[in-house]
């Protein structure tokens, strides 16, 4: 799993002129494989087995096919044209076969039947291009068709999406029955690559979970059972060597396209199926990635929240942020002390305010002192009430803060709840809710060259949450008044 960013990092990279070079050496090489007297297809190039071939130059390796061995007539064969792939692991194998003919029917069944196949992929429809490519051997749904000794029953067929058909068979011989499972892929053009590689990897996935434990070969077919079927296998074969975890530093898939095609000749057919490849599998591991992250995120135990804390500029004791204060009952903040007011056991909450600079001689105070608070109630400081309106007395009070709130400094937009930075620091940054109940109180700006100095120590005393009114006004008579 470690080499996989690496891998796909590789993969993105390649362009499409590598990738023709790529193709070009896999098909040089097959020419090679075609002279090696080990990769011998005499028994398809015999002449009673000749009918049997859908195409003349698509024979099966001698030391690669499937063998019949079981016997429905004295006539029977045991030649069909299919090979086996090996896989991943010890027990998975694939069949790669050719769609059966109408004479090759009852062969295909025999096949079936002596592997005891349990999942099929037809890669391919049964006319393509107004030509024949696979016969029938299926019945029409909730009905039965005989193919020589054995009997296939369609249970049902269901349609998961647009490009996928999906039939229940039940096949019986000699009073045994067995039921099997066959994927239809039905956008996949011949000689050609799908438009997208998310219906192929949807496909191999519905595939493995019908497949689970079972250790019977995975039949995989097209027409020719070269191209398509070359490129299913390969593609689960890459799975799973993710699965088993033997992806290695060396990974290439040119070298798994070639080592398929010596045991299936012209797997993964043209250039554009070679690319295909490429495709899917760099959405597989980025896929796998995701994946990957997504389940050590869930693993991750949510980690305990720390206590939010702050200090006055006073010797008394950390006031604790978590909680509120009913602002119901309080009144306006006015004019601070010019001096802090004295340490007090009893708690004073801080509404986390962003510290005006009017006066550089002592430090900003922490938190507002109400007229109700005993820690304020001793100092000096002039304030003008502003009387709460009445509220009904089933609403009930916001829980929405109205004041600035501290978020830690490294935080990011859409990171979810704050939480302390990795240095312990926190900055100010402007509430964005704000409640639609409690509208008690006017808001409390700095913003503006006009509020520069309106609430400094010793000022005339305005509510520092009303403005001080611009425009003309008419001076009391008193100050008119001329001295005799």
């Amino acid at each position: 799993m470690e080499l996989l960013p690496s891998l796909l990092s590789s993969l993105r990279s390649v362009d499409p002129t590598t990738l023709d070079q790529e193709y070009s050496m896999v098909r040089s090489q097959t020419s090679v494989l075609k002279r090696d007297p080990s990769l011998s297809t005499e028994a398809g190039a015999l002449k009673e087995n000749i009918k049997k071939n859908r195409y003349k130059d698509i024979l099966p390796y001698d030391w690669t096919r499937v063998v019949l061995s079981l016997q429905t007539a004295d006539c029977d064969s045991d030649y069909i044209n299919a090979s086996f792939i090996k896989g991943a692991a010890a027990h998975r194998r694939y069949i790669a076969s050719q769609g059966p003919l109408s004479s090759t029917l009852i062969d295909f069944w025999r096949m079936i039947w002596q592997h005891d196949v349990k999942v099929i992929v037809m890669a391919c429809r049964e006319i393509e291009m107004g030509k024949k490519k696979c016969e029938c051997y299926w019945s029409p749904v909730h009905q039965s068709a005989a193919f020589g000794p054995f009997t296939v029953c369609n249970q049902g067929e269901t349609r998961p999406n647009e490009d996928l058909v999906v039939r229940t068979l039940t096949v019986t011989y000699q009073q045994d029955s067995r039921s099997l499972v066959q994927y239809q892929f039905l956008s996949w053009p011949d000689h050609d690559v799908p438009y997208e590689a998310a219906g192929v990897l949807d496909l191999l996935e519905r595939v493995r979970d019908s497949q689970a434990t079972h250790t019977s070969p995975l039949l995989i077919h097209c027409s020719a059972g070269c191209g398509r079927t070359g490129v299913i296998c390969a593609l689960d074969y890459i799975h799973d060597l993710l699965v088993t975890k033997q992806i290695t530093a060396d990974f290439s898939i040119m070298n798994i396209i070639l080592d398929i095609r010596r045991q299936r000749p012209s797997a993964v057919q043209t250039k554009d199926q070679y690319q295909f490849v490429f495709t899917a599998v760099t959405s597989m591991f980025e896929h796998v990635l995701q994946s990957s992250a997504h389940l050590l995120y869930d693993n991750l135990s949510e980690p305990k929240k720390p206590e939010k804390k702050t200090t006055t500029p006073s010797a008394a004791s950390p006031k604790r942020l978590s909680q509120q204060t009913d602002m119901s009952d309080t009144y306006a903040v006015v004019n601070k002390p010019k001096h802090p007011p004295p340490p007090s056991s009893s708690p004073t909450y801080s509404t986390v305010a962003t510290p005006r600079a009017n006066s550089a001689s002592r430090p900003p105070p922490s938190s507002h002192h109400y007229d109700n608070d005993p820690d304020g109630a001793s100092a000096a400081a002039v304030y003008s009430t502003v009387r709460p309106r009445a509220k009904p007395a089933n609403q009930q009070h916001s829980a929405a803060p109205v004041y600035d709130v501290a978020i830690p400094a490294d935080h990011r937009p859409g990171e979810g709840p704050p939480s302390l930075s990795s240095n312990g620091e926190y900055h100010l940054v402007p509430g964005e809710h704000r409640s639609t109940t409690d509208d008690d109180y006017e808001d409390f700006s700095s913003s503006g060259p006009h509020m520069t100095n309106l609430c400094s120590p010793g000022g005339i005393g305005f509510n520092c949450r009303i403005q001080k009114p611009r425009g003309p006004r008419d001076p009391p008579a008193e100050w008119s008044r001329q001295e005799r």
